[in-house]
């Protein structure tokens, strides 16, 4: 889908809540009730909340599995708010430089890492829940650490799952500024990279944070070890 988008850039849009219709080109899976475009007053724009299970309820692209989004740039950036106590999931399908799809699932579900050749389920542990992020998800660290040093080519595809509200979804090809192993941060260590008109406004509370395997090694997460098949 990005194949003739230019990525030379430091961002590349996904997604965003505003226009028309955002999601003309997302499969949804769930219902209108469950999937819905509403006016965030905290943020003065508009958000898709996405509310129930976690595995029924999602928005998927390319709405076409055969599909792929060849999107090139290390991260790919969430701004999301994940309420407390709810489960939330995020399925990112990758291709390595071998021409190999791997998917990478993290999810509030997941206690343990497992992984296969091919698959690798993630715990995640969401930043300050009930607030909006910037969640910065580091796709090679991932592809490296979990697929026996397979290098990171594209992502090829994007499932957002239950239970969340999203405002915006983009790939950055540079680490945030002063990020450090999972640490919180402001919004400032974005402002060289990020459209300003893509910012949270400054009078909403938020977080910056970086996923990647050294934040859950900091989090004390049994890692799994692909030499043994674990």
């Amino acid at each position: 889908m990005f194949k003739h988008v230019y990525q030379g850039g430091a961002v590349v849009e996904v997604f965003s809540a505003q226009g028309k219709d955002p999601v003309a080109k997302w499969k949804l899976h769930g219902g209108s009730s469950a999937i819905q475009k509403v006016f965030d007053k905290e943020l003065k724009g508009f958000v898709y909340c996405l509310t129930g299970c976690s595995q029924t309820v999602k928005m998927q692209l390319p709405e076409d599995g055969k599909m792929t989004l060849g999107l090139l740039h290390r991260f790919v950036v969430l701004q999301v708010n994940i309420p407390a106590s709810k489960d939330f999931s995020i399925e990112l399908v990758t291709t390595d430089a071998a021409h190999l799809k791997r998917r990478l699932y993290l999810s509030t579900v997941h206690k343990e890492f497992s992984a296969t050749p091919l698959h690798a389920r993630i715990p995640f542990f969401p930043p300050n829940q009930n607030m909006w992020a910037h969640l910065c998800i580091d796709l090679p660290s991932f592809t490296a650490e979990l697929f026996k040093n397979a290098d990171f080519q594209a992502l090829d595809g994007i499932t957002v799952s239950a239970n969340c509200k999203l405002r915006r979804i983009f790939t950055m090809k540079a680490e945030p500024s002063a990020a450090s192993d999972g640490a919180h941060l402001s919004q400032t260590c974005l402002v060289d990279v990020v459209p300003r008109s893509w910012l949270f406004p400054p009078e909403v509370n938020h977080v910056t944070t970086v996923v990647n395997i050294e934040s859950l090694r900091h989090a004390d997460v049994k890692l799994p070890n692909p030499d043994r098949g674990e």
